[in-house]
């Protein structure tokens, strides 16, 4: 297990409440979608909380008709449908999105990812008023997992980040990355992602429910994988460490939660077969009650092999009481601190020793490991931080 590690010396909020007092300021916020992910719930709590403290917000995307629109709009956030029909609708689409920035007229354009950043680098000569953010979530890519155009982006986004006239990454380790590959030190600010532990939190009753839904004996030890099924999450090296895990503890059973294409799902299903784990593995999908999810597992299993920033799943799982195992990705080491285990990435002999580890501590003293996990994350990544620490940076252009 690692040390406590300080992520920041910034001062500490509570872990939920109004924020008051921010001041007149108007923040457009550009996504793609707003699907299930970390990069769209983050946008999510910051347009929330920055409209409750008095900020003007509005969320546009480029693809309309997903998961979290429906909690902006409850919270009276407006979400604006850019209409891009398409990867190959660039011209028109740059002209709609430069068209709505000079109709809402905001301080802020706030751009997640790689392809809205481009964008907003794109559009800045037009809108010469407003000031430019980028957010960036990765840090050490492995652009050779992906296809052309993705490669091109990326190369792209770091041609033209001194477009942007701040850029926030949530990790120290994106940071680091971003400044050895070319981006201006002057312009990056590290903003940790903030969890909303009132959302999730202990609850048991409803992991039970998730168990059930799933078919597993309520005895079963259960490890579960949150993340989109893509190279950098590490599914291979989870299902390998799950097979050499469950051999040394026989009442383990293992869930995948998270969508991906086809064909690399089914590699992956075929793999669990092979190791002689389909049995044991659920492949869950994309789920909305995540709460419940993460309340369902006895350990969250955190496998990325490269490209993590900061891993909501790891602190949502951490905010619900469950520990966790992490490879070195990342700021997932300082995420678990001390509450769990780290291990190399690629290394699945490590990580499914890490899984026996862990269940054994867990075993001796799970209630004190659960409370001091959940303590860790809302001590240091509450949602109030990552709104009031969003809103100084934002400020200061």
């Amino acid at each position: 297990m690692r040390p406590e590690e300080n992520l920041t010396k910034k001062p500490s909020g509570g872990a939920s409440g109004p924020h008051n007092g921010f001041g007149a300021m108007k923040i457009v916020f550009l996504v793609q979608q707003l699907s299930y992910g970390g990069a769209e719930r983050q946008v999510v709590e910051l347009a929330k909380g920055l409209k409750d403290g008095g900020v003007s917000v509005v969320v546009a995307v480029f693809y309309p008709g997903n998961e979290l629109e429906e909690e902006l709009r409850a919270a009276d956030v407006p979400v604006f449908n850019l209409e891009k029909k398409g990867r190959w609708d660039v011209i028109g689409f740059l002209w709609r999105l430069i068209g709505f920035v000079r109709r809402e007229n905001p301080q802020i354009l706030h751009s997640y990812l790689t392809v809205p950043n481009i964008l907003t680098g794109l559009i800045k000569f037009f809108i010469p008023s407003t000031r430019i953010v980028w957010g960036i979530r990765a840090s050490n890519m492995e652009l050779s997992h992906y296809d052309w155009l993705s490669r091109l982006s990326y190369r792209l986004e770091s041609l033209m980040s001194g477009r942007a006239d701040a850029i926030i990454v949530n990790s120290e380790a994106g940071r680091v990355c971003l400044e050895t590959g070319g981006f201006s030190k002057e312009k990056i600010t590290f903003i940790p992602n903030g969890i909303d532990t009132e959302r999730f939190q202990p609850d048991r009753a409803g992991g039970s429910a998730a168990r059930a839904a799933w078919g597993l004996d309520p005895g079963a030890r259960l490890v579960g994988l949150v993340g989109r099924l893509d190279p950098m999450k590490g599914h291979e090296t989870f299902l390998r460490a799950a097979a050499q895990a469950a051999q040394k503890k026989s009442d383990l059973v293992f869930v995948c939660v998270g969508e991906g294409s086809g064909v690399f799902r089914e590699s992956l299903v075929k793999l669990s077969c092979e190791l002689g784990l389909n049995d044991r593995v659920v492949w869950s999908g994309s789920r909305n009650d995540m709460n419940d999810v993460y309340n369902a597992f006895d350990v969250a299993c955190s496998a990325s092999v490269f490209g993590e920033g900061f891993s909501n799943a790891v602190a949502e799982a951490m905010a619900c009481g469950v520990p966790c195992v992490v490879t070195d990705v990342g700021d997932s080491a300082r995420i678990v601190g001390d509450t769990g285990v780290v291990v190399p990435p690629g290394d699945s002999e490590a990580l499914a020793e890490g899984l026996c580890t862990l269940i054994g501590a867990i075993e001796k003293n799970g209630q004190e490991l659960s409370t001091k996990v959940r303590e860790r994350i809302v001590g240091r990544f509450s949602r109030h931080r990552l709104i009031e620490t969003t809103h100084r940076a934002l400020s200061a252009l």
